[in-house]
């Protein structure tokens, strides 16, 4: 069981997708057979999505999405540990994992230094 925070402005957009939709209580994305969404039928539609992007079907998954998150908060925040809380991580070691660099990063960072003349 994971918490999830949802931003009061995506909050106040999926209760007017709701209300516009009848729905007062329970899931609020289902399949057409009326099913819960699950992590395939999110995959599956992620995949037709990548082709309109240009993006390789090979990068495009759900938990790449959550990578995404941290690595933008990261950027933001500079708090592993309270990303880490966010994350349910109960090791910073696994939320590490999340916001490491590359190593085109590194080389990257490494030239803006400017230590060689």
């Amino acid at each position: 069981m994971r918490t999830i925070i949802v931003p009061r402005k995506l909050r106040v957009k999926l209760l007017r997708y709701a209300r516009a939709r009848n729905i007062e209580h329970g899931m609020i994305f289902a399949t057409k057979h009326g099913r819960p969404l699950d992590r395939s039928n999110i995959w599956a539609q992620m995949k037709v999505l990548c082709r309109t992007a240009s993006v390789k079907a090979s990068k495009v998954c759900p938990h790449n999405l959550r990578k995404l998150f941290a690595r933008a908060f990261y950027a933001v925040e500079h708090d592993i540990a309270k990303l880490a809380d966010i994350l349910g991580h109960s090791s910073i070691n696994t939320t590490r994992i999340y916001i490491m660099s590359t190593g085109v990063e590194h080389r990257r960072r490494i030239e803006q230094l400017g230590s060689v003349l």
